[in-house]
């Protein structure tokens, strides 16, 4: 569906985004992970055909970004992370205006209403919307066309956990309709539970692309923490793969004496930082 090589671009003389190759295959979701500035959403705009002076290649349903004609758009749906809906107009004229931009309307506004919770708001002005209801609406109103492709920036970004949860139902959901998803965040949670793969990036570079199971396994295993009361509370900890090995913990267990026993990972925020050194905020 997409394939970068050697893609650089710059709004100054001094390089922004510098010599990235990666492809995205379809059907997946692919997450570009970083902090504000890295370059996220200059990336998914050069994608979208909105900046051309770029050098290298950006290639998305076998067409050269730059080299883009008006049916470009006809396979692309976009979700930016504000509203882009008119705020006098109810949610049905909304949908029923940018539906007639395109030449396919494979998707009923009723029933994408009514997926996203919104069927009995359908006649109610835009501006008497909540940040979550507008995050819905702004969210269907990329499926209107039924797109093979879909770019979502910072799709739960100002969310409330139910809002959130709601719209992560729904990108999987499409993602089971069989689309390839683009998604811009700089959320490791979200991208940890959403994303095949995820691209770190930070000054415009790509440090590191795989999964995120991947990304957490290659930079160390899991770790078991436990205490025990021996003169004060006392703690240890060993690799996940090498209990069977530690005989501390054998004992203890089998004179009842541990206080507490736990499991844990590093997170996807601990393996971007050990990597860029940077954090994600």
């Amino acid at each position: 569906m997409i394939q970068v090589s050697h893609l650089s671009f710059s709004y100054t003389k001094r390089p922004f985004i510098q010599d990235m190759t990666f492809s995205v295959g379809a059907g997946e979701i692919f997450g570009f992970l970083g902090p504000s500035g890295a370059g996220k959403s200059t990336l998914q705009k050069i994608l979208l055909g909105m900046l051309l002076g770029y050098q290298g290649s950006a290639m998305v349903n076998g067409r050269e970004c730059k080299n883009h004609g008006a049916d470009f758009y006809e396979s692309i749906g976009v979700d930016f992370e504000y509203s882009t809906m008119y705020e006098k107009l109810t949610a049905k004229e909304n949908l029923q205006f940018f539906s007639s931009l395109y030449r396919r309307q494979d998707r009923a506004i009723p029933e994408l209403l009514a997926a996203v919770g919104l069927e009995h708001d359908a006649d109610k002005q835009v501006s008497d919307y909540s940040k979550g209801m507008k995050s819905r609406l702004n969210f269907v109103k990329a499926l209107l066309h039924d797109p093979k492709l879909l770019f979502l920036d910072e799709p739960t970004s100002g969310l409330d956990p139910t809002s959130s949860r709601l719209m992560k139902d729904l990108i999987l959901a499409e993602k089971r309709r069989g689309k390839t998803i683009l998604l811009t965040t700089h959320n490791m949670q979200d991208a940890a539970e959403l994303c095949d793969r995820v691209a770190f990036i930070v000054g415009g570079t790509i440090y590191a692309l795989d999964s995120p199971h991947n990304l957490t396994l290659s930079r160390g295993a899991a770790q078991v923490t436990y205490t025990w009361l021996d003169h004060g509370e006392q703690t240890a900890s060993c690799p996940m793969d090498k209990i069977s090995e530690d005989s501390l913990l054998h004992r203890l267990i089998a004179e009842n004496r541990l206080q507490s026993i736990h499991s844990s990972e590093p997170t996807l925020n601990d393996i971007f930082m050990e990597i860029t050194g940077r954090t994600l905020v």
